[in-house]
């Protein structure tokens, strides 16, 4: 399988970790060289073990195609223990592939064979989100933060400074996608975003993949915040946020 590329572009010039998971030693090895000479750390591994027992990075580049496990199992169980931004990279290009990588907690989904300039932009738009310092050990589990960073709608709590979200003080994991989703949301409460400012703005106007992407995340969002009233969708539109107490 050919992988066309060109020389990658420095990631705002940020060096970026990135694990790279693909089976397919001449893709992998150009593409890993490709990365390198941009300024990226790349750790490559062939297999879905290996990509589970990897050491932590920035950004995973994700294969579904691999030999000893679904990519899709691998997505899956990553989601579990990291909040990592993961990027698949797959062959795979129906929707249904899309939706399911998505609705298991990727944050972006590429499909093979695909220009370097494609996958930059993706990687670029995945680490400009995900950028803002992580929660030390040090960050208290309740909510002590100052006024500028903690906004308060109903039950939930929005620390931008962390991006933590509490439900009645006790912390909702969320995926960097759902965070930012929640955060648009929030910034206006009650208030209509249309469908078109919120993919603008979580996955940026150079997003190209599936129509149901927004949707997928939405449906996640509601359940991870147990109630659906949370997020109210006004058909054909968009969506807002409700305050529930």
């Amino acid at each position: 399988m050919k992988f066309p590329f060109l020389v990658l572009n420095s990631c705002d010039g940020l060096r970026v970790r990135l694990l790279l998971v693909e089976d397919d030693k001449a893709i992998a090895e150009p593409l890993q060289r490709a990365l390198e000479r941009d300024g990226y750390e790349v750790t490559w591994v062939a297999t879905g073990a290996g990509a589970l027992a990897a050491e932590p990075t920035d950004l995973i580049l994700l294969d579904l195609g691999l030999p000893d496990m679904d990519g899709l199992d691998v997505c899956k169980r990553l989601r579990t223990t990291t909040g990592t931004p993961i990027i698949v990279i797959t062959a795979r290009g129906e929707e249904i592939d899309r939706v399911l990588g998505l609705e298991l907690g990727a944050d972006d989904y590429v499909v093979k064979p695909f220009g370097s300039r494609e996958l930059i932009a993706r990687i670029r738009a995945v680490t400009r989100r995900t950028n803002a310092p992580p929660p030390t050990a040090d960050t208290p589990t309740s909510v002590a933060t100052g006024e500028d960073t903690a906004q308060h709608v109903g039950a939930l709590t929005i620390d931008r400074r962390s991006h933590r979200v509490l439900l009645n003080d006790v912390e909702v994991v969320l995926t960097p996608k759902e965070y930012d989703l929640l955060a648009i949301l929030a910034e206006d409460p009650g208030a209509l975003r249309t469908r078109g400012e919120i993919i603008d703005q979580v996955w940026d106007s150079h997003w190209y993949g599936p129509t149901k992407t927004l949707d997928v995340h939405i449906a996640s969002l509601r359940k991870k915040l147990g109630d659906t009233e949370w997020i109210e969708t006004v058909r054909g539109v968009g969506f807002r946020l409700r305050a529930v107490e």
